[in-house]
C-alpha cells in the first residue's frame, strides 16, 4: 500500500505543477515518490500497474477539461497516456537493482525517451504534461530554456527527483542530487543573467478577441456572428494608424464567410487593413474537396492585398480528422467530425514593415502550438516573431487555454521570440521572448488586447539551432547504459524489502 500511496502523491504533485494550480516549483519533487515506489517492485506486473496508476491519475486530472466533450474523448486519451507511463515504469523495473549511477541515468534517460515518444506517437503525439513545461511559471529557470528547451528541463527535473530518492534511500548517496541540483542552479543563474530579448524593431500588435455567441453548442449562424463581432471590434477599437499588426484568432471566419470564396468578405477585411495601415492576420476554415476542409491563416498587407496564407499542419485527431474512419464508423460521436482537414506542407513566413525596420513573422494554429518542434520550424524558416491563432471554445472554462498558453510561453523563451497569442474565446496574450506575459484576456469575453512586440534581431538561441539536444543526449546515454547493463552487470545492492 505504501507504493500505491507514493504513486498517488506523485501524480497529484505533478497535476498541481500545471494549470489550473500552476505551482511549478512542485515539479522538482513530484516524480520522486513515483521513482521511490518503482524501486520497490517485485514483479514487472506490479511495476506496470503502478506506472498505469500514475499516468491515469496525473493525465486524467490534468486533461479533465476534455471530459466536456464526453467520456468517449477523455477515457481513451487517458488510457493512452497511462500506457506510456506504464512503459516508463517497466524500464525502471528492469533497472531497479542496478548501481546508483546506472539507475540514475536510466531514470533521466528513460523519462526523456518517454516524453519524446509520446510527443511523437501515435498520430503525431500529445506533449501535454511534459515536466519541463511547468518551469514556465519560474522566471529565472525559465530563462535558461534558450539553451536546453523545456525538454532539457525535464531531464534536470527528473535528475533532481531521482537524486532525492537516492539521498533518502538505503544508499544515502547524495552525489547524483548534488550534480543535478548544481547543473540546474547554474542554468537558473544563467537564465537570470542572460535574459532572452528579441531586441528588434517594435511592432504595435492588436489582438481582436470576438468571442462566440454559443461556444461548444454551435448555434445557427455562429460563424457569421463571430466574424461580425471581430469586424466590429476592429472597426471600433483600432483607430487609423493604431497598430502595425492586427490578429484574429482561429475560427474568426468560416463556411461561406471567408476571404477565399467571398469577395465581400475579402473586401471588408482588406478595407480594415488599409484603414488601419496594418498587416492583418485572421484564422478560419473553408470547404475544400468533398469530405475535406482547410484550417488556415490568411494575411493581408497594409495595402489590402492578400500576401499569403498558412495551412495548419498538425490536425487534432478525432477533432479535425478521424483516423481509421471506416473502422470506427460505429462510434456515433464521430459524426460530429464529418470532414477531414487537409494538412499544410510546411512553415510559411510573411513580411512585415514598420517605421523602425522590416522582417518576417510566422504563424501556427491552435493544437500544433503545443509542439515546440512546430514553432521551431517557423523560426528556422526565418520567422522573427510568432503568431498563434487558436480557439479553445470547445473546452469550456477548464484549464485548456492556460495549459496551451504555458507551453507556448516556454517555446517563446526557448526560441527567443515574442509571441502574439490570439484566441477567439480567450485567453489571448502578448508573450515576450523572456516568457513574461505583458497582457492577457479572460475567457469567453469580447476584448481587444494591444501591446508592443519586437522582431528578433538578436542571435538565435542554442535551442533554436540544436533543438532537443539534452533530451536526445540522455536518451542515448540511457540506451548505452541499458545495453551494457542487461544480462551481466555487477549489481551492488539488493532489491528493497517490501513495505505494505
Amino acid at each position: 500500500m505504501r507504493q500505491i500511496g507514493a504513486v498517488v502523491v506523485a501524480a497529484l504533485l505533478m497535476w498541481a505543477s500545471f494549470p489550473p494550480l500552476e505551482w511549478g516549483f512542485l515539479v522538482f519533487v513530484a516524480p520522486a515518490p513515483f521513482l521511490w515506489a518503482l524501486r520497490r517492485t517485485d514483479t514487472a506486473r506490479e511495476a506496470g500497474w503502478l506506472g498505469f496508476l500514475f499516468g491515469a491519475i496525473f493525465f486524467g486530472s490534468m486533461l479533465s477539461w476534455i471530459f466536456v466533450l464526453g467520456w468517449v474523448a477523455w477515457i481513451p486519451l487517458t488510457i493512452v497516456m497511462a500506457l506510456w507511463a506504464m512503459g516508463y515504469a517497466l524500464i525502471m523495473y528492469v533497472a531497479r537493482t542496478w548501481s546508483v549511477w546506472r539507475w540514475w541515468t536510466m531514470a533521466m534517460g528513460g523519462w526523456a525517451l518517454w516524453e519524446w515518444l509520446r510527443a511523437t506517437y501515435p498520430m503525431g503525439g500529445f506533449p501535454w504534461g511534459s515536466a519541463g513545461y511547468a518551469i514556465g511559471t519560474l522566471a529565472w529557470p525559465r530563462g535558461s530554456a534558450q539553451w536546453i528547451g523545456a525538454s532539457g528541463w525535464s531531464v534536470l527535473i527528473v535528475g533532481i527527483a531521482a537524486g532525492i530518492v537516492l539521498t533518502l534511500d538505503d544508499e544515502h548517496d547524495r552525489r547524483p542530487l548534488e550534480i543535478a541540483a548544481g547543473i540546474a542552479i547554474a542554468f537558473t543563474l544563467l537564465g537570470a543573467l542572460f535574459v532572452p530579448d528579441a531586441n528588434g524593431p517594435a511592432i504595435r500588435a492588436a489582438i481582436i478577441q470576438g468571442n462566440s455567441p454559443c461556444p461548444r453548442v454551435h448555434c445557427e449562424n455562429e460563424k457569421v456572428r463571430i466574424y461580425s463581432r471581430h469586424m466590429a471590434l476592429t472597426s471600433d477599437w483600432v483607430p487609423e494608424g493604431g497598430a502595425d499588426l492586427v490578429v484574429w484568432g482561429e475560427d474568426s471566419f468560416g463556411g461561406e464567410i471567408n476571404p477565399t470564396y467571398s469577395e465581400g468578405t475579402r473586401n471588408d477585411m482588406a478595407a480594415q487593413a488599409v484603414r488601419i495601415g496594418a498587416t492583418l492576420l485572421a484564422g478560419g476554415t473553408r470547404p475544400a474537396e468533398v469530405g475535406r476542409f482547410d484550417n488556415y491563416n490568411v494575411v493581408f498587407a497594409p495595402n489590402g492585398q492578400i500576401i499569403g496564407e498558412y495551412k495548419k499542419r498538425h490536425p487534432v485527431p478525432f477533432g479535425e480528422y478521424v483516423p481509421f474512419r471506416r473502422i470506427l464508423e460505429f462510434v456515433p460521436q464521430l459524426e460530429q467530425v464529418p470532414n477531414d482537414m487537409n494538412r499544410g506542407t510546411g512553415p510559411v513566413v510573411f513580411p512585415i514593415t514598420v517605421p523602425e525596420g522590416s522582417g518576417f513573422f510566422g504563424s501556427v494554429i491552435s493544437f500544433e502550438a503545443a509542439f515546440a518542434r512546430t514553432i521551431r520550424s517557423e523560426v528556422q524558416a526565418g520567422a522573427q516573431l510568432m503568431v498563434v491563432a487558436t480557439n479553445e471554445g470547445s473546452y469550456g472554462r477548464g484549464s485548456a487555454s492556460d495549459q496551451l498558453l504555458g507551453m507556448v510561453r516556454m517555446s517563446a523563451v526557448s526560441l527567443g521570440v515574442d509571441v502574439v497569442h490570439a484566441a477567439v474565446t480567450g485567453r489571448s496574450a502578448i508573450i515576450r521572448a523572456d516568457g513574461s506575459i505583458s497582457g492577457k484576456t479572460e475567457v469567453f469575453t469580447e476584448d481587444v488586447l494591444q501591446g508592443t512586440v519586437n522582431l528578433q534581431t538578436s542571435r538565435r538561441t542554442v535551442y533554436a539551432v540544436t533543438g532537443d539536444w539534452l533530451q536526445m543526449a540522455m536518451v542515448l546515454a540511457a540506451l548505452g547504459v541499458g545495453i551494457n547493463s542487461i544480462g551481466g552487470v555487477s549489481r551492488d545492492f539488493r532489491i528493497r524489502a517490501r513495505h505494505r
